[in-house]
């Protein structure tokens, strides 16, 4: 606790504290969204279960609340222009910022994966059916689909920042004309595949907003932000009242056409929605962020926050694997009776919050490593001599992020089967942990340390 105050009252005042309390709240509303959507249910086959938007149609229109991640790619935009800002007018490089990144994303990630495949050896060792395991890692590994996306995000800021000097708004822009000719191609001609390209056109123009916000281009003042609200909000109510998009904005399976797999015009009038509330509500949140007891929590939930994110589901999976398997208390089902559904969360989120402070309380010091400035230090014996040199640093540094790009893809895509005794694809952790392994060799390479 002393360490955490003395964190708050060294916090610099020109610091935006606001956009940290944004990225917590964004993060705390997925983890909450994701165990009271998912329904677990026991059989024959074992533990199984299915998505509450599937028989509660009413909850479909409170997905407008609690879809948050346009939220934290804003934040996440306004944070890493920030930061790569203040890298270059240092005197850094490009490729050592990206390094510095990796290491905070990648480093958490490595650790995930590798516990998880151990788990899934040592259950597969004691005789759990292949498939269980498959689908509870399936299941555990879900945040890895954001993490996925925003490492893209993350490599590509360097250049996307260098088009947002150049062109302002014009990038974000043009970015919402390419998704709008997938959602085209997909409506009116039935290509789906046109589409997938809208996973990084959406994601991108909602980061270069976060640009725009940091640099003072969209300013947080109520003439910019109550248009952006009002008419956010009217566009997406078109869209999907009026439109051809779905209500939810979240998937719901069993449906052929999402908001979020891939993004649509729609989530993005959303988006533009919550970027007129975040600004229009900015003064306000500042304020009360001076005081030393908000901001200390505000620097401890950020101090783990990726942690909270990548595990939050693995302790879904436990509580329910130690449920189903002990009856200490019945599985929350929704039908027929919602209300008694409702009240079963209840004991049900205070387990998951236990379960998920234990899981943070030993993993969340990885983070806090990978966050740590890094500090001049001499190479390890195994680390080539000759990634010393900028230019083979930086082409390490590309094929490293590359690399763990590829491996999380294959995790993500792999569903939820029996994939072998470490329940993960072999291959795509393998070239995972390849592209994790490279880039700490550049990093150590650049005279920093890795943790």
């Amino acid at each position: 606790m002393h360490g955490l105050r003395g964190l708050a009252e060294r916090t610099p005042p020109r610091r935006e504290r606001y956009i940290d309390l944004l990225r917590a709240l964004a993060i705390l509303i997925v983890v909450l969204g994701h165990w009271m959507v998912i329904v677990v249910t026991g059989g024959a086959r074992g533990l199984d279960g299915f998505s509450a938007l599937e028989v509660l149609p009413w909850g479909r229109p409170i997905t407008w609340l609690g879809q948050v991640m346009p939220v934290f790619f804003m934040v996440g935009g306004f944070a890493n222009a920030a930061s790569l800002i203040s890298h270059t007018r240092g005197g850094g490089d490009v490729a050592d910022w990206l390094l510095d990144r990796s290491a905070r994303l990648v480093r958490p990630t490595t650790v995930l994966l590798v516990t998880l495949a151990a788990a899934a050896l040592i259950a597969r060792l004691a005789g759990v059916d292949p498939a269980q395991v498959g689908r509870a890692v399936w299941l555990a590994s879900i945040p890895l689909w954001f993490l996925l996306v925003y490492l893209v995000v993350v490599f590509l800021t360097p250049l996307m920042h260098r088009l947002h000097r150049r062109a302002g708004l014009v990038v974000p822009l043009v970015l919402v004309g390419l998704l709008a000719a997938g959602d085209v191609a997909r409506l009116a001609f039935d290509a789906p595949t046109l589409q997938l390209g809208n996973y990084l056109f959406a994601w991108l123009a909602v980061h270069q907003i976060g640009f725009a916000w940091q640099d003072g281009t969209l300013p947080a003042r109520p003439r910019v932000a109550v248009p952006l609200l009002v008419g956010g909000a009217a566009v997406a109510v078109l869209l999907t009242v009026a439109g051809p998009y779905p209500i939810s904005m979240v998937d719901v399976p069993g449906t052929s056409f999402r908001n979020l797999s891939p993004p649509t015009l729609a989530l993005l009038a959303l988006a533009t929605a919550q970027l007129g509330l975040v600004l229009l509500l900015r003064d306000t949140a500042e304020r009360r962020l001076q005081r030393l007891g908000p901001w200390m929590a505000v620097i401890a939930m950020n101090s783990v926050i990726l942690t909270v994110l990548l595990w939050h589901m693995s302790a879904f999976v436990l509580v329910a694997a130690v449920v189903y398997a002990s009856g200490l208390f019945p599985l929350p089902q929704p039908p027929g009776d919602t209300a008694a559904w409702l009240l079963w969360k209840l004991p049900w989120l205070v387990v998951l919050f236990t379960v998920l402070g234990a899981l943070v309380a030993v993993f969340g010091r990885f983070e806090k490593r990978g966050m740590r400035r890094g500090a001049v230090t001499s190479r390890n014996w195994w680390t080539p001599r000759a990634l010393g040199r900028p230019g083979l640093r930086a082409t390490a540094t590309t094929v490293g992020y590359a690399a763990s790009v590829l491996g999380l893809l294959g995790v993500a895509v792999a569903g939820p089967a029996d994939h072998g005794p470490l329940g993960l694809p072999t291959a795509a952790l393998a070239i995972f942990l390849a592209g994790a392994a490279l880039l700490r060799a550049a990093r150590m390479a650049s005279g920093h340390r890795a943790d």
